[in-house]
């Protein structure tokens, strides 16, 4: 089967209404993705396996020890409602290109997997890449397992509920250690690309804030201005704030989620909890952006009565990709365009860990985490030759 049958099959997993996607962990669009992957790998003959941490591989293993592998794959889960090829065009593409190799005869040297990394877009419980940082140690487990959703269920009693051990998640040094490099297919977000396919040089740190805005809850009727300690005042500031520091220190931050208690049209609210997502070229700006933000909600809070705490979620410092393996794909490429991103992806959580690298398959319009994200087949497609020959070069020579 080869690209374009595996994406008909998989696209309509996880569809809302709107055309967008919502593929969380551990729910029955995730069970369905799991059970898409285990048989496109029985039908290559793949060996499955999953880690304690809930992330899946597919190994292509030569005879001996499985040392010294050559690792590509993505995520399939969404960000509420987004668009079809964040994640899955790096999986499917992965398969596609085993499918060539195995075409034109080649014979690897080396162990070849595919992952499926889990809750790598942090979309139901807060955290980004939190099975890649669990598998490398990024995260705490004890605090891992007491992520919680929007409805209070822990990521422990998620993982519980599907038939996983969460007292079993964490580092695993020995599955690491067997890793050679990991090469990371993705969709461009954003429309920096004139060709079909690129290499990433850098991903920009980035980080995950929440802001508790805590004030009086009352009647909307019967309170007067002057009485009132209403925290969406200060929160509407800091969105204003978040733009303009933001456009001081060349970054971008985005205040996308918010929480409201208890959220009657008729009440002042009592409590807004709202997360920032800042991002920048260097993590100077990023630490700039987040404290000129935090200033300007902490004098309006002041001036409205209502008291405010910010708590980091997550943040992950710049990614340089390894310069070795960035410029051996660009060559295997023909001299393909060397670019940064602004997105984050477990090949920079892996990165610390392996040798790592990047492709980008070119997005026309640059839209990403929306249903209108696209790419042009012709573009996938030759995005699935590209990888077949960076793999060809990585596992014969």
């Amino acid at each position: 089967m080869g690209y374009e049958e595996m994406w008909r099959d998989l696209l309509p997993i996880g569809r809302v209404s709107g055309g967008g996607h919502r593929r969380y962990s551990w729910t029955a669009a995730d069970r369905e993705c799991r059970a898409w992957f285990a048989e496109e790998a029985g039908r290559r003959g793949l060996t499955l396996e999953e880690d304690r941490n809930g992330n899946l591989f597919a190994w292509w293993d030569v005879p001996g020890e499985r040392r010294d592998a050559v690792l590509t794959g993505s995520h399939l889960d969404s960000v509420p409602d987004g668009g079809a090829f964040d994640g899955p065009l790096g999986v499917v593409s992965a398969l596609a290109a085993i499918d060539l190799l195995r075409e034109r005869g080649v014979t690897p040297a080396r162990p070849l997997g595919v992952a499926v990394f889990a809750e790598e877009e942090g979309a139901r419980f807060g955290v980004a890449c939190l099975g890649s940082r669990l598998l490398t140690g990024a995260i705490d487990p004890v605090r891992a397992r007491g992520l919680r959703d929007a409805d209070g269920v822990t990521w422990a009693d998620a993982m519980a509920a599907d038939g996983r051990d969460p007292e079993a998640i964490g580092p695993d040094p020995d599955l690491l250690t067997g890793i050679g490099c990991f090469v990371e297919l993705h969709v461009e977000q954003g429309r920096a690309l004139e060709v079909p396919v690129g290499v990433a040089s850098a991903i920009w740190p980035h980080g995950r804030w929440r802001f508790d805005f805590t004030g009086q809850g009352n009647h909307a009727g019967t309170t007067l201005l002057r009485d009132r300690r209403d925290p969406m005042l200060p929160f509407a500031h800091t969105i204003l704030a978040a733009r303009d520091a933001a456009a001081r220190h060349e970054a971008v931050a985005t205040m996308g989620k918010v929480h409201v208690t208890p959220n009657g049209v008729n009440a002042i609210p009592s409590l807004v909890r709202a997360w920032l997502d800042t991002r920048a070229p260097d993590d100077a700006a990023v630490r700039a952006t987040v404290a000129e933000i935090r200033a300007a909600a902490e004098k309006v809070a002041g001036e409205h009565g209502v008291e405010v705490a910010l708590a980091e979620e997550s943040y992950t410092q710049v990614v340089d990709f390894h310069a070795g393996l960035r410029d051996r794909l660009a060559a295997t490429l023909g001299g393909a365009p060397v670019l940064p991103t602004g997105a984050g992806h477990d090949a920079g959580i892996l990165s610390a860990h392996v040798p790592t690298a990047m492709l980008f398959v070119r997005n026309p319009t640059g839209v990403s985490h929306a249903p209108e994200e696209h790419a042009e087949t012709g573009d996938c497609l030759a995005g699935v030759e590209a990888l077949a020959a960076v793999l060809e070069d990585l596992l014969t020579r």
